[in-house]
């Protein structure tokens, strides 16, 4: 696996809540490129601070984090910036906290321009699926990404 650099670290006020590292109550999130399936990978250990109930990941907690990787897809292998316009969610099982460190996976499913399609799955410290997503994306053209999103270049995020 491939890390995956996180070139919005350079940006003056940067605080995301999924990926920046500096962000006291974020999930600082990092990414890593499996060049087998071409899917993009993080591995996470949430804070018992994001339980709903004891020792469960909160439903909306799992979202985000799903929402953030997709993100990340647009990123590093699509070269530029998209927003979220559809989310389809299906809950599993419990996301138990104490089973471990927990996988989330995210692959590009179908692109047609403007949109993008992402499927993502976290899996739990025992290797077995929680939740899974598709993520739809209305996806801008670099240009516009560059400009009004500091969108930095997609040979910023892989070397």
């Amino acid at each position: 696996m491939k890390k995956i650099n996180n070139p919005f670290t350079n940006i003056d006020g940067y605080n995301c809540f999924g990926c920046s590292p500096h962000n006291h109550l974020g999930l600082k999130l990092e990414f890593w490129l499996n060049e087998e399936d071409n899917s993009i990978e993080s591995k996470w250990n949430p804070d018992n601070c994001l339980e709903g109930f004891k020792d469960v990941v909160h439903g909306g907690v799992q979202a985000a984090v799903m929402d953030e990787i997709a993100s990340w897809v647009i990123f590093a292998q699509l070269g530029t910036v998209g927003v979220t316009s559809k989310m389809e969610v299906r809950y599993l099982k419990p996301a138990n906290m104490s089973y471990g460190t927990f996988t989330v996976k995210a692959k590009l499913i179908s692109r047609e321009v403007p949109y993008a399609k992402i499927s993502v799955q976290i899996l739990d410290g025992m290797n077995e699926p929680c939740t899974e997503a598709d993520i739809h994306f209305f996806v801008y053209p670099e240009t516009f990404a560059v400009k009004k999103f500091n969108y930095p270049g997609i040979k910023t995020f892989i070397e």
